[in-house]
């Protein structure tokens, strides 16, 4: 993916795979890099309920921390409808549906080229 370096990437995939495994619905991964002086990339997802938008953020939290990565700040963590993880240059938001749909961050950030999931998956991680 161009504008990522190896690093970034790896750290795109091991968010995206963490979100999956925890089953982890929508999963869309953003690059802003070029549009946005927030972040680089959004990952955007949903979860059915607040113990799974739980277990999805703590997952990512986790495996990104063992990269090295730490969370500079939360919100959400309460109320399980919203939560935003950012780690700098990626923000990771997960969503349940009702919130996923009226704040709609694909459409507000739909300059951003999506990252496909081939790109995603290729590192095993």
């Amino acid at each position: 993916m161009d504008g990522f370096t190896p690093e970034e990437l790896l750290h795109i995939q091991t968010a995206w795979k963490a979100l999956d495994d925890k089953f982890g619905l929508d999963i869309v991964s953003l690059d802003i890099h070029n549009i946005s002086t927030v972040a680089d990339c959004f990952i955007i997802a949903s979860g059915n309920s607040p113990s799974q938008i739980r277990a999805m953020a703590e997952e990512a939290e986790d495996r990104l921390g063992r990269l090295g990565l730490r969370l500079r700040h939360s919100e959400g963590m309460r109320a399980m409808n919203w939560v935003l993880l950012d780690f700098g240059a990626l923000v990771i938001h997960i969503f349940d549906k009702e919130n996923r749909g009226f704040y709609n961050l694909e459409r507000i950030w739909s300059d951003g080229a999506v990252i496909p999931e081939s790109v995603l998956k290729a590192q095993s991680v």
